[in-house]
């Protein structure tokens, strides 16, 4: 059983659109701020990544653009809006060494997928610089062409 993998389930949510967007440098494994229902939405898989982003404010990171889906079975209180920023929680020479590199052209911070690490939500960020067409075309053109070539063995 690895990190992200709890009982063989696999990650809880992945941004498969952040390696075709990006070329990922470098990655992290960081916590989130969550209340008990996101916590339980999360745990559920109501959680969407898509269009999901790292910006610094006022010297803390969040996660901008994740959605978590209410928990339907909490009653009782009034559930967080769902598309508020989470703050990431990281120690703070990484906040800094992250907030000196971000502020290179072209470097963004990329949410890559949410999971379980020791009964805790974790989330892995992706360090990525922005990929032009042709290289978002030649990276497809060589995953089709690996998969040719593994059917082939294959059969």
């Amino acid at each position: 059983m690895t990190a992200g993998e709890p009982n063989g389930k696999g990650p809880l949510a992945t941004n498969r659109k952040a390696r075709h967007e990006y070329h990922i440098l470098d990655s992290w494994e960081a916590g989130l701020s969550l209340s008990g229902g996101e916590v339980k939405s999360c745990r559920a898989g109501e959680v969407s990544l898509n269009e999901a982003f790292a910006s610094f404010d006022h010297g803390e990171l969040f996660i901008s653009g994740m959605r978590i889906q209410p928990y339907a079975a909490a009653s009782g209180f009034t559930p967080p809006d769902p598309d508020r920023p989470k703050k990431v929680l990281m120690h703070r020479r990484e906040l800094d060494r992250l907030a000196g590199v971000l502020k290179l052209k072209g470097h963004t911070l990329v949410p890559l997928k949410l999971y379980l690490a020791r009964g805790r939500i974790k989330i892995e960020l992706g360090l990525g610089k922005g990929k032009l067409l042709h290289d978002k075309r030649d990276t497809l053109r060589r995953k089709t062409a690996d998969r040719e070539a593994e059917r082939e063995i294959r059969s």
